[in-house]
């Protein structure tokens, strides 16, 4: 075997979950060989190095040998090496982080002071007539 669709050979070694989700992949454009976007049934070869757009992260993958039946996770260092830059891992680490931080104001739940801040403002039954300055005297 020197040639293995590139669809399965991803399915294959546990970069994606199914087959139909390698594909996916390349349809949209996620995946690509020395810059240049694949097709799913583009054929790969041993020694070529795959990118992959896992957003905010880009993988890179050296096929060190081609399979197309799907392996337990212990298989895979045989099969591919994992080349990524560290910066991609740290641009990860960074979204990670700044997924709570910058978390845009009324998106997403509400955190404990904005549910306190709305409960003082909401609870009317503790307010009493002094509180309001009327000119009925």
């Amino acid at each position: 075997m020197n040639e293995v669709r590139i669809d399965k050979w991803m399915w294959a070694t546990r970069i994606f979950k199914t087959r139909t989700v390698a594909a996916e992949a390349c349809k949209k454009n996620r995946v690509s060989i020395g810059g240049v976007s694949v097709k799913p049934s583009r054929m790969i070869k041993v020694g070529e190095v795959l990118q992959i757009r896992k957003p905010p992260i880009t993988f890179s993958f050296r096929v060190l040998a081609l399979t197309e039946k799907r392996m337990g996770a212990k298989w895979t260092p045989e099969y591919l090496e994992n080349i990524t830059p560290p910066e991609q891992y740290e641009l990860l680490e960074m979204s990670k982080i700044s997924g709570f931080i910058d978390r845009a104001h009324g998106l997403g739940r509400p955190t404990k002071k904005d549910r306190r801040e709305l409960e003082h403002f909401t609870n009317f039954g503790d307010w009493d007539d002094e509180d309001f300055d009327t000119d009925e005297d």
